[in-house]
């Protein structure tokens, strides 16, 4: 069954190793006969800065509207983006600061502290570039940025499963290997 692919890039960049990720991912999955739609954050004009937090919701730019409708589509995310500090670039948490908003994201209950995931239904794939070595990510570091997507922001709106690619380190990688890394983000877009 073809699915409604949303490939996001969250790296600045589009000519990135991340971008080439995001275009291998993308490539794969339209061979395969799935609709893919892409965003690319470093091209969308929008405030990255959610000013007053929940008090007051800011007015979402055109696209940023764009961007939610996208989301709304879309059966299956796929985000490409490094980790820096840590964790994503701040425009990746910056977009989702802006759009990820009660009542489209989430809704808290009434007189509860829980809140219900409107974005259910969706699954989503995180390839992740790293300098760090994964598995030095994994055991010493305990994947914050890895946690942080897959818990405290898709799963808190609903989106699951949530798979993880690492392709690391990139730091001094060589073009074989590189070549690699994108056969493997094809392979993956063309198995959606």
């Amino acid at each position: 069954m073809n699915k409604r692919i949303l490939v996001i890039l969250g790296h600045p960049s589009e000519d990135s190793l991340c971008g080439a990720l995001a275009q291998a991912y993308a490539t794969g999955a339209e061979a395969s006969g799935n609709e893919v739609r892409r965003i690319s954050l470093g091209t969308l004009r929008f405030d990255p800065v959610l000013h007053d937090g929940y008090a007051r919701i800011q007015t979402l730019e055109p696209d940023l509207v764009a961007a939610q409708e996208a989301i709304a589509w879309a059966q299956h995310l796929v985000f490409v983006y490094p980790i820096w500090w840590g964790s994503m670039p701040a425009l990746l948490k910056g977009f989702f600061d802006r759009i990820f908003l009660p009542g489209f994201a989430f809704t808290f209950r009434k007189g509860s502290l829980m809140a219900d995931g409107l974005l259910a239904g969706r699954s989503a794939h995180l390839l992740v570039a790293l300098d760090t070595p994964p598995w030095y990510f994994r055991w010493v570091y305990r994947m914050p940025g890895h946690h942080q997507m897959k818990r405290t922001i898709l799963g808190f709106c609903g989106i699951k499963p949530v798979t993880v690619s690492n392709f690391g380190p990139v730091k001094d990688s060589r073009p074989r290997t590189r070549e690699r890394w994108l056969s493997r983000a094809f392979a993956y877009g063309s198995n959606a």
